[in-house]
Protein backbone atom coordinates (compact mmCIF):
# COMPACT_ATOMS: atom_id res chain seq x y z
CA UNK A 1 0.00 0.00 0.00
CA UNK A 2 1.39 3.61 -0.97
CA UNK A 3 -0.02 7.26 -1.30
CA UNK A 4 1.26 9.80 -3.08
CA UNK A 5 3.65 12.47 -1.51
CA UNK A 6 4.60 15.72 -2.81
CA UNK A 7 8.62 14.53 -4.69
CA UNK A 8 7.61 10.59 -4.23
CA UNK A 9 5.41 7.99 -2.65
CA UNK A 10 5.35 7.30 0.79
CA UNK A 11 5.09 3.25 0.80
CA UNK A 12 5.01 0.78 3.91
CA UNK A 13 7.87 -1.54 2.26
CA UNK A 14 11.70 -0.71 1.97
CA UNK A 15 12.73 0.01 -1.64
CA UNK A 16 16.20 -0.73 -2.50
CA UNK A 17 17.57 2.54 -3.22
CA UNK A 18 20.31 3.54 -6.00
CA UNK A 19 23.12 5.73 -5.42
CA UNK A 20 21.91 7.93 -8.86
CA UNK A 21 20.91 11.45 -8.51
CA UNK A 22 17.80 12.40 -6.86
CA UNK A 23 15.99 14.06 -9.87
CA UNK A 24 13.10 12.32 -10.15
CA UNK A 25 10.25 10.35 -8.11
CA UNK A 26 11.42 8.91 -4.62
CA UNK A 27 10.05 7.20 -2.16
CA UNK A 28 10.52 8.04 1.33
CA UNK A 29 12.29 5.00 1.90
CA UNK A 30 14.76 5.65 -0.60
CA UNK A 31 15.30 9.14 0.27
CA UNK A 32 16.08 8.51 3.82
CA UNK A 33 18.37 5.35 2.88
CA UNK A 34 20.21 7.52 0.37
CA UNK A 35 20.81 10.39 2.86
CA UNK A 36 22.48 7.86 5.39
CA UNK A 37 24.50 6.53 2.91
CA UNK A 38 25.74 9.98 1.82
CA UNK A 39 24.20 9.90 -1.79
CA UNK A 40 21.54 12.08 -1.59
CA UNK A 41 22.70 15.31 -3.38
CA UNK A 42 22.96 18.73 -0.99
CA UNK A 43 21.05 21.95 -1.96
CA UNK A 44 23.38 24.43 -3.88
CA UNK A 45 24.25 27.68 -1.69
CA UNK A 46 23.45 31.00 -2.42
CA UNK A 47 24.51 32.73 -5.10
CA UNK A 48 28.12 34.49 -4.49
CA UNK A 49 28.43 32.48 -1.31
CA UNK A 50 31.87 31.40 -0.85
CA UNK A 51 32.32 27.64 -2.11
CA UNK A 52 34.88 25.39 -3.06
CA UNK A 53 38.24 27.75 -3.37
CA UNK A 54 35.96 30.66 -4.68
CA UNK A 55 32.35 31.62 -5.07
CA UNK A 56 28.89 29.79 -5.99
CA UNK A 57 27.98 31.42 -9.80
CA UNK A 58 25.25 28.55 -10.69
CA UNK A 59 24.76 25.66 -11.99
CA UNK A 60 25.00 23.75 -15.48
CA UNK A 61 23.62 21.09 -16.82
CA UNK A 62 21.52 19.12 -19.85
CA UNK A 63 18.00 19.92 -20.68
CA UNK A 64 17.88 21.95 -17.37
CA UNK A 65 19.18 19.57 -15.41
CA UNK A 66 22.43 20.34 -13.29
CA UNK A 67 26.01 18.02 -13.95
CA UNK A 68 28.00 20.85 -12.17
CA UNK A 69 28.08 23.70 -9.46
CA UNK A 70 30.34 26.84 -11.41
CA UNK A 71 32.43 28.17 -8.94
CA UNK A 72 34.43 31.54 -9.94
CA UNK A 73 37.94 31.67 -8.65
CA UNK A 74 38.50 35.17 -6.39
CA UNK A 75 39.34 38.56 -8.39
CA UNK A 76 42.51 39.23 -6.73
CA UNK A 77 44.33 35.92 -8.37
CA UNK A 78 41.77 34.26 -10.43
CA UNK A 79 41.48 37.38 -12.92
CA UNK A 80 44.07 39.35 -15.59
CA UNK A 81 43.63 40.97 -18.81
CA UNK A 82 45.22 39.37 -21.77
CA UNK A 83 44.93 38.10 -25.18
CA UNK A 84 43.21 34.76 -26.10
CA UNK A 85 45.93 33.83 -28.37
CA UNK A 86 49.06 35.81 -30.67
CA UNK A 87 47.95 34.46 -33.88
CA UNK A 88 44.93 34.13 -36.04
CA UNK A 89 45.23 30.28 -36.56
CA UNK A 90 42.25 27.81 -35.29
CA UNK A 91 42.84 25.59 -32.31
CA UNK A 92 41.63 21.99 -32.91
CA UNK A 93 38.97 20.94 -30.89
CA UNK A 94 38.54 24.34 -28.71
CA UNK A 95 35.14 25.31 -29.98
CA UNK A 96 32.52 23.97 -26.71
CA UNK A 97 30.10 25.73 -26.08
CA UNK A 98 29.83 24.17 -22.13
CA UNK A 99 33.26 22.15 -22.02
CA UNK A 100 35.41 24.83 -20.66
CA UNK A 101 37.80 22.34 -19.55
CA UNK A 102 38.64 20.59 -22.78
CA UNK A 103 38.60 24.00 -24.69
CA UNK A 104 41.52 24.95 -22.35
CA UNK A 105 43.29 21.43 -22.28
CA UNK A 106 42.88 21.69 -26.02
CA UNK A 107 44.60 25.49 -25.81
CA UNK A 108 47.33 24.36 -23.39
CA UNK A 109 48.18 21.32 -25.35
CA UNK A 110 48.94 22.86 -28.56
CA UNK A 111 51.03 26.24 -27.83
CA UNK A 112 52.72 27.81 -24.79
CA UNK A 113 51.70 31.03 -22.67
CA UNK A 114 53.26 33.32 -25.04
CA UNK A 115 50.50 31.38 -28.07
CA UNK A 116 47.54 31.05 -25.14
CA UNK A 117 47.89 33.48 -22.50
CA UNK A 118 44.55 32.85 -21.23
CA UNK A 119 44.39 29.34 -21.27
CA UNK A 120 47.52 29.14 -19.58
CA UNK A 121 46.76 31.62 -17.07
CA UNK A 122 43.90 29.77 -15.49
CA UNK A 123 45.17 26.40 -15.78
CA UNK A 124 48.36 27.33 -13.75
CA UNK A 125 46.57 28.92 -11.40
CA UNK A 126 46.53 27.66 -7.90
CA UNK A 127 44.17 29.37 -5.16
CA UNK A 128 41.63 28.56 -2.67
CA UNK A 129 43.34 25.47 -2.23
CA UNK A 130 42.46 24.35 -5.27
CA UNK A 131 44.31 23.19 -8.81
CA UNK A 132 41.42 22.37 -11.20
CA UNK A 133 40.81 26.23 -12.78
CA UNK A 134 40.34 26.47 -15.94
CA UNK A 135 38.93 29.11 -18.60
CA UNK A 136 35.09 29.29 -19.01
CA UNK A 137 33.34 28.08 -21.82
CA UNK A 138 30.95 30.48 -23.67
CA UNK A 139 27.52 28.83 -21.96
CA UNK A 140 29.65 28.42 -18.65
CA UNK A 141 30.47 32.24 -18.88
CA UNK A 142 26.96 33.25 -19.43
CA UNK A 143 25.99 31.41 -16.41
CA UNK A 144 28.40 33.52 -14.61
CA UNK A 145 26.65 36.82 -16.08
CA UNK A 146 23.00 35.91 -15.43
CA UNK A 147 23.73 35.02 -11.84
CA UNK A 148 26.01 37.91 -11.29
CA UNK A 149 25.88 40.85 -12.95
CA UNK A 150 27.64 43.36 -11.84
CA UNK A 151 25.31 46.41 -12.62
CA UNK A 152 21.78 48.02 -13.53
CA UNK A 153 22.86 48.89 -17.11
CA UNK A 154 20.33 47.52 -19.54
CA UNK A 155 20.93 44.00 -20.80
CA UNK A 156 21.56 43.70 -24.87
CA UNK A 157 17.99 41.53 -25.85
CA UNK A 158 20.31 39.63 -29.18
CA UNK A 159 21.75 37.67 -26.49
CA UNK A 160 21.34 35.05 -24.23
CA UNK A 161 19.74 31.65 -25.47
CA UNK A 162 21.54 29.17 -23.06
CA UNK A 163 20.63 25.46 -23.27
CA UNK A 164 23.26 24.59 -20.63
CA UNK A 165 21.77 26.85 -18.19
CA UNK A 166 19.77 25.70 -14.85
CA UNK A 167 17.00 26.24 -15.88
CA UNK A 168 17.84 25.73 -19.87
CA UNK A 169 16.72 29.38 -21.42
CA UNK A 170 15.37 29.09 -24.78
CA UNK A 171 15.00 33.21 -25.08
CA UNK A 172 17.23 35.98 -25.09
CA UNK A 173 17.82 38.56 -22.64
CA UNK A 174 15.34 40.91 -21.84
CA UNK A 175 16.37 44.64 -21.13
CA UNK A 176 15.75 43.98 -17.63
CA UNK A 177 16.25 40.09 -17.14
CA UNK A 178 19.19 39.46 -15.70
CA UNK A 179 19.07 42.01 -13.27
CA UNK A 180 21.87 43.24 -10.90
CA UNK A 181 22.94 40.71 -8.41
CA UNK A 182 22.38 40.75 -5.20
CA UNK A 183 25.25 39.10 -3.99
CA UNK A 184 26.87 42.19 -2.09
CA UNK A 185 30.34 40.87 -2.89
CA UNK A 186 29.61 40.97 -6.25
CA UNK A 187 28.06 44.30 -7.31
CA UNK A 188 30.16 47.07 -9.31
CA UNK A 189 32.12 49.64 -6.82
CA UNK A 190 30.85 47.92 -3.46
CA UNK A 191 32.24 44.58 -4.06
CA UNK A 192 35.38 43.64 -4.02
CA UNK A 193 34.48 40.30 -5.81
CA UNK A 194 32.56 42.26 -8.80
CA UNK A 195 33.21 41.31 -12.45
CA UNK A 196 34.22 44.40 -14.39
CA UNK A 197 31.70 45.74 -16.64
CA UNK A 198 33.65 45.45 -19.94
CA UNK A 199 34.31 41.84 -21.81
CA UNK A 200 35.64 38.65 -20.63
CA UNK A 201 36.83 36.16 -22.90
CA UNK A 202 35.50 32.53 -23.36
CA UNK A 203 37.73 29.40 -24.31
CA UNK A 204 34.97 28.83 -27.19
CA UNK A 205 36.77 29.18 -30.31
CA UNK A 206 34.61 30.79 -32.99
CA UNK A 207 36.76 30.67 -36.27
CA UNK A 208 40.49 30.71 -37.05
CA UNK A 209 40.68 34.24 -36.36
CA UNK A 210 37.84 34.97 -33.75
CA UNK A 211 36.89 33.79 -29.87
CA UNK A 212 33.36 34.08 -28.47
CA UNK A 213 33.54 36.52 -25.47
CA UNK A 214 30.89 37.90 -22.84
CA UNK A 215 30.09 41.55 -22.03
CA UNK A 216 29.35 41.86 -18.17
CA UNK A 217 28.13 45.55 -18.71
CA UNK A 218 24.76 44.39 -21.06
CA UNK A 219 25.57 41.12 -21.30
CA UNK A 220 26.06 41.43 -25.19
CA UNK A 221 27.76 37.71 -26.82
CA UNK A 222 29.53 38.38 -30.07
CA UNK A 223 32.67 37.32 -31.29
CA UNK A 224 35.86 38.90 -31.43
CA UNK A 225 39.36 39.02 -32.77
CA UNK A 226 41.37 36.93 -30.46
CA UNK A 227 44.86 37.46 -31.90
CA UNK A 228 46.84 40.25 -29.75
CA UNK A 229 43.10 41.56 -28.29
CA UNK A 230 43.08 41.61 -24.63
CA UNK A 231 40.30 41.24 -22.68
CA UNK A 232 39.79 40.29 -19.36
CA UNK A 233 39.76 36.83 -18.14
CA UNK A 234 38.26 35.18 -15.27
CA UNK A 235 39.10 31.41 -14.09
CA UNK A 236 36.52 28.99 -12.90
CA UNK A 237 36.34 25.85 -11.91
CA UNK A 238 33.47 22.76 -11.88
CA UNK A 239 31.68 20.42 -9.29
CA UNK A 240 29.84 17.60 -9.74
CA UNK A 241 26.20 17.56 -8.59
Amino acid sequence: MSQKYIGGFITKSPVAPTSSAASGMWTIDQAMQLKLQGNWPSPPPAIGDAYQGGFFAGQIGVGGVATHNLVIGPVASAQSTLAWKNANTATAGADSVINGPQNTADMVADGNSTVYPCAHFCNNLVTGGQTDWYMPSKNELDVCYYNLKPTTTLNATNSGINANAVPARASNYTTGTPAQTTAAAFVTSTGAEAFIATNYWSSTEYSATDAERQGFSNGAQYYYQKAFTSFRVRAIRRVAV
